[in-house]
């Protein structure tokens, strides 16, 4: 039998895509299925967008790249980055690559290795603590508290800093929670972080235009004193519903942006043309659908929150972006992992078990609302039955 390097069997997964395998089964059976489980918009990609792509592909775009990325796309990201947050980026610091999880791998393995530390949210998107095992590196959890909308403290952040700490990963809008850090802890983040220039930080930013009741996103570029220790970690996916096209892009420090480069070019060359030329008109185009997206998941998540606190044993923090909602299932009497699979064999609504985020996800499920109101309102309602029939745990 061949022998595989003993690091293989640390890789995790993303449990999403398993939930969603044994969703599509179970529908297969003729089973009506609910997915609140998968994290993509169920928008179409724009038409301009759609448009840019098809016409770049007739007009013979069918060849490499540059490895970082076309020069009119890298320039449309850096003009990007100034209108959202009035910070000056060269087009140069610019990594074209395909899709977010793409930048956060090469960061992770850029600096993990046995003996380092790499810091990392908690309850998280899985892939963070995924990779940073299979670098070799030890994984320190980053609690994130439901009390505190599931923000972090950047004072117990900064006290878990040590000698061996290479990275600091940060993720705001959070992929589980919805969470957002409120900028007074940024300041304090990046004030500390300062006196530890041997640490960088990957801000996973992929979520910084899906925003409610009129909050602003912060970008940690928006701090010159800590711009040579941040990598950004953005993308078209969930801004532009383009899931299915596989692209983003890092923004990387002056020095470390060659040896990011060299791993695109050892790794997958560069990205496909067509789709980088869609990119920029994403990037250039109206604004409007984008808007439109939001406006529909604000609305979705009024009413997903409303529905989850009126459900027994079940509380809902209102999360402040992206498109999921992270309650806290503990008085239902279910552990999370059980309560998932319950929930999808027997009322065919398919969740995610808190736990795929991390050990400190316990008693919480994830559910996208990037999904319809009339679905939504109907898992609501299966979930509403189903708990409704447990027996009392007072019984």
């Amino acid at each position: 039998m061949v022998q595989m390097a003993a690091r293989m069997q640390t890789l995790g997964t993303e449990t999403a895509f398993e939930v969603l395998a044994r969703a599509n089964a179970l529908a297969a059976q003729g089973r009506s299925i609910i997915n609140l489980g998968i994290g993509q918009p169920d928008f179409p990609t724009p038409g301009h967008i759609v448009e840019a792509g098809r016409k770049a592909l007739a007009d013979g775009h069918h060849g490499y790249t540059p490895a970082n990325g076309i020069t009119p796309l890298r320039a449309a990201v850096a003009a990007d980055l100034w209108r959202r947050h009035k910070v000056e980026i060269s087009p140069d610091r610019v990594l074209v690559v395909p899709g977010g999880k793409v930048t956060m791998f090469f960061a992770i393995m850029m600096f993990g290795e046995p003996g380092t530390e790499i810091l990392y949210p908690n309850p998280g998107f899985p892939i963070y603590e995924s990779v940073i095992r299979f670098s070799g590196a030890t994984p320190v959890p980053v609690p994130l508290y439901e009390t505190a909308g599931f923000s972090f403290s950047a004072e117990e952040v900064l006290a878990q800093i040590t000698p061996r700490t290479r990275l600091l990963i940060i993720n705001s809008p959070a992929n589980p929670t919805g969470g957002v850090v409120p900028k007074p802890e940024l300041d304090k983040l990046a004030a500390g972080l300062e006196k530890h220039p041997h640490v960088a930080v990957m801000s996973d930013e992929i979520y910084g235009e899906i925003l409610y009741d009129g909050a602003e996103h912060v970008s940690l570029l928006s701090y010159p004193s800590i711009r040579g220790q941040v990598i950004l970690l953005d993308g078209w996916s969930k801004t532009y519903a383009m899931t299915g096209w596989r692209m983003g892009y890092g923004v990387w420090p002056e020095a470390l942006f060659p040896y990011a480069e060299r791993l695109a070019i050892n790794c997958h060359s560069c990205v496909n043309a067509a789709t980088q030329y869609a990119g920029i008109a994403a990037l250039e185009g109206p604004r409007e659908p984008v808007h439109r997206m939001v406006k529909a998941f604000a609305e979705r998540r009024e009413v997903i929150v409303a529905a989850l606190n009126s459900l027994p044993g079940v509380r809902c923090a209102n999360p402040g972006g992206a498109f999921y909602t992270f309650p806290n299932v503990e008085g239902t009497g279910y552990d999370a992992r059980t309560l998932q699979t319950e929930l999808l064999e027997k009322t065919g609504v398919a969740t995610i078990a808190g736990t795929s985020f991390g050990a400190f996800g316990e008693d919480y499920l994830r559910f996208s609302y990037a999904n319809s109101l009339e679905a939504i309102g109907e898992a609501m309602e299966r979930m509403r039955q189903f708990l409704g029939n447990l027996p009392r745990r007072d019984a």
